[in-house]
């Protein structure tokens, strides 16, 4: 089980409600602020594809790929994903013209779930956030498994957020239940 951490700082909210949600399960995390990751030029219907890029994209797929399951967690900003994790889906187009690394049949072979934290009644603007991340997994053929959203703003507040923990320790049997299997 591999997370894709789009927050911009460590021990944050959604660090947390994520920590809370894996509690006893063993995972690996990624943390999106520790890698460069360069934006790219649209280069999808050009013939030969992409140009190289020189920065960590490629060796963190590869790695985030040998997972069955991947956690995506972001915090809400502004009403979507963390720009960090927008840049890091964005090369996901890149990854698709890659014919080594198979992308898209390697993807379809996964479980996906989302972890979301932010404020101003994030269990509904958040929504949208959720809806774009399932679009992501249609296209790409991955179950998308569910989600959590929580509650909080300032540091640590999501540990105030009691329905947010509750839905965390739903969320761990969940998640506790795949990794029996």
């Amino acid at each position: 089980m591999a997370v894709i951490n789009g927050s911009s700082r460590e021990n944050g909210n959604t660090d947390a409600l994520t920590q809370k949600a894996l509690d006893g399960i063993p995972y690996t995390s990624f943390y999106l602020k520790n890698y460069k990751i360069n934006p790219i030029d649209d280069q999808r219907h050009v013939a030969g594809g992409f140009d190289k890029v020189y920065d960590d994209y490629e060796e963190l797929i590869r790695q985030v790929l040998q997972y069955d399951v991947l956690i995506f967690a972001t915090p809400i900003y502004w009403y979507g994903m963390s720009g960090a994790m927008k840049n890091f889906v964005d090369r996901f187009s890149q990854s698709l013209r890659e014919e080594a690394l198979n992308f898209k049949k390697s993807m379809s072979d996964k479980k996906a779930y989302v972890i979301t934290v932010g404020g101003d009644h994030p269990r509904t603007k958040a929504l949208p956030l959720i809806q774009q991340f399932q679009y992501i997994f249609d296209f790409l053929g991955t179950e998308f498994a569910g989600y959590l959203i929580g509650d909080a703003n300032a540091p640590q507040e999501i540990l105030s957020d009691t329905m947010s923990l509750e839905n965390a320790l739903t969320f761990n049997k969940a998640l506790l239940k795949h990794t029996e299997k």
